[in-house]
């Protein structure tokens, strides 16, 4: 698939975007929604941009709900293809996801979302701090070699403003209770999904089989939940 054919957008328009952004998740919002209009063709791209900073939960914005969702899935399992790129730095392409064995549990989560492929790219960011854009496609021939090279240049394009941004919109300080609260909730949407995969049924149904095994069991529903998404499967 080649990539979108409209131009660039300057620096002067995301500075813009920038400016009009009452904060930082809006900005990050604009980009991605830029980025997925920039680099879609003949087939909608679908973007996210994942910012950690300071060990604080990370900022994900989505050029669409299909997008956050995958990035949300990622960071309940705390791996997957988008985290391997934004913490270790390199560009990660998984060309067929339901044929990748490198994230098993994420790949079945996420298997009733339509997606295809995905292909993450760092972003370059200060010290302390780490992002990344992610790209999700519903075709397995959308990352061809012309789109990987457009994404890869379209990541380094929006490194300056991201950077600024960061230093306009301080990241915000969680309290370690609101971060624990956060993770617990990602962990069972996680365990959710997968039992809805695994059991084809609808997520009350998952829920509550989640809530039926939690009680028999007399385990929090906090730990099922990581027992499930580590592969136990679900009690009784």
């Amino acid at each position: 698939m080649a990539p979108g054919t409209g131009d660039a957008p300057t620096m002067e328009q995301l500075q813009d975007l920038l400016l009009e952004s009452p904060g930082f998740t809006e900005f990050l919002l604009g980009l991605a929604t830029v980025s997925a209009s920039r680099l879609g063709g003949s087939e909608p791209m679908l973007c996210a941009i994942t910012v950690e900073r300071q060990g604080g939960p990370a900022t994900v914005a989505s050029s669409g709900e299909e997008a956050r969702r995958m990035d949300e899935k990622q960071y309940a399992f705390d791996d997957g293809p988008c985290l391997t790129a934004l913490r270790e730095q390199h560009p990660v392409l998984v060309a067929d996801l339901a044929a990748d064995d490198r994230w098993e549990h994420y790949a079945s989560a996420v298997s009733g979302q339509g997606i295809r492929s995905i292909l993450a790219v760092p972003i370059a960011t200060d010290s302390g701090s780490a992002a990344a854009l992610n790209c999700y496609a519903r075709s397995l021939e959308t990352f061809d070699d012309a789109t990987i090279a457009a994404v890869t240049e379209h990541a380094a394009s929006i490194s300056r403003i991201l950077r600024l941004a960061m230093l306009v919109h301080p990241p915000e300080i969680y309290p370690e209770h609101l971060r624990t609260a956060l993770k617990s909730r990602a962990v069972i949407d996680a365990a959710v999904s997968l039992i809805m995969a695994q059991n084809k049924c609808s997520r009350d149904e998952a829920m509550e089989l989640l809530h039926l095994a939690a009680r028999a069991t007399d385990t929090r529903l906090h730990a099922i939940a990581g027992d499930i998404i580590a592969g136990a499967g679900l009690p009784g």
